[in-house]
């Protein structure tokens, strides 16, 4: 299987043969920043030409098909509207907190997007607390959506970012249960160790019932996590006209509205990294052959093609079910998804502890 780590070695070597050592480092940390910039705007256009074709299906609608072939270039257009609109200044906000809260939201997505590993040695930070980290920069986010209620002076703002706060919160309790039910397995917290890890199989095959588990626990928590429907109270368009980020608009709206689809692409690439092997070809034990012919397919299309899979699901979430009540939101964790991870994590300390597991 391909290593980019070759590549990402001889551009290091390539700038360390004329430049000097810390200007080279200068250089590779923009070049790093441009790609991760570049391949998080790419992204999240895609994510809203792929929402609108999925809404569409599920509707039996045509979706985007009149800017470029099959609508393809309309998401194009949509970020050039959003760049040039005007942005609207508020009367009687806070305005270094109003303008701050959408770099604070944007800052913790493109943070945690640097954590992933697209492919064998295509990965911008790999260290022993991957996971402890990701989890914490992902975060922050809530920082930035309670700042843009509360800084807003809409009532309609501030219910919205409560809202998301108390959801949010709660909800990132399952996902690090189920984290930290893989952790158990894994005994690592280092991604790309994790990975590897899955070369004999992937985890939602061999760690049992409780990965299982653990998976469909994170998918759940994962959609709530990012405020998309049928969680998607703190933006209830028939309550709160647009939530926390009504009185925004412009690219300070693009932000909050690219956070979004990018949190979801980040917690698909979680799951997939965890529980499917993230860009780990798929073996089976015994069938030598087969895994051969898997090993020619390159990694990172293992990897996107798990992620794309797990963002339909999401979006399949999405457009199936209607949108909760608050307190149906809150009862779900703290009645039921809390209290079965923390029994699915027990049953899994039990697995390793008393080697059980393959």
């Amino acid at each position: 299987m391909f290593d980019f780590s070759t590549i990402t070695q001889w551009v290091d070597e390539l700038l360390r043969s004329f430049l000097p050592h810390a200007a080279a480092t200068l250089v590779e940390f923009i070049l790093i920043g441009l790609c991760l910039l570049v391949g998080y705007a790419v992204i999240a256009l895609v994510l809203i030409y792929v929402e609108r074709k999925v809404c569409a299906f599920f509707q039996c609608r045509i979706g985007p098909n009149r800017v470029g072939p099959y609508g393809t270039i309309q998401s194009v257009a949509d970020m050039i509207k959003m760049l040039t609109k005007e942005i609207i200044d508020i009367n009687h906000v806070d305005r270094f907190l109003f303008n701050l809260a959408p770099f604070v939201v944007i800052i913790a997505s493109v943070l945690a997007f640097g954590c992933i590993p697209f492919a064998k040695g295509l990965h911008v930070i790999d260290f022993n607390v991957g996971i402890f980290f990701l989890i914490a920069v992902s975060s922050i986010g809530i920082v930035g959506i309670l700042l843009a209620g509360w800084a807003s002076n809409n009532k309609y703002s501030l219910i919205g970012a409560m809202r998301s706060g108390a959801q949010m919160i709660s909800y990132e309790l399952s996902i690090g249960l189920s984290i930290l039910t893989v952790v158990v397995f894994t005994g690592s917290m280092q991604l790309s160790t994790i990975v590897e890890g899955q070369a004999d199989g992937w985890l939602l095959f061999k760690g049992h019932i409780p990965a299982c588990i653990a998976f469909i626990v994170y998918i759940i928590a994962g959609t709530a996590e990012t405020n998309r429907g049928p969680f998607d109270l703190p933006e209830a368009d028939s309550e709160l006209t647009a939530g926390y980020h009504t009185e925004y608009s412009g690219m300070h709206f693009g932000f909050f509205y690219l956070a979004e689809y990018l949190n979801m692409f980040v917690i698909a690439s979680v799951a997939s990294t965890l529980f499917l092997g993230g860009w780990m070809p798929l073996h089976v034990p015994g069938w030598e052959s087969f895994n051969q012919i898997m090993d020619y397919i390159p990694s990172i299309f293992w990897f996107f093609g798990k992620t794309a899979v797990v963002i339909f699901i999401i979006m399949w979430f999405k457009w199936t079910f209607p949108r909760l009540r608050i307190d149906q939101l809150l009862r779900l964790e703290w009645r039921y998804l809390l209290p079965i991870n923390l029994i699915n994590l027990f049953l899994m300390v039990i697995i390793v502890v008393f080697k059980l597991h393959f």
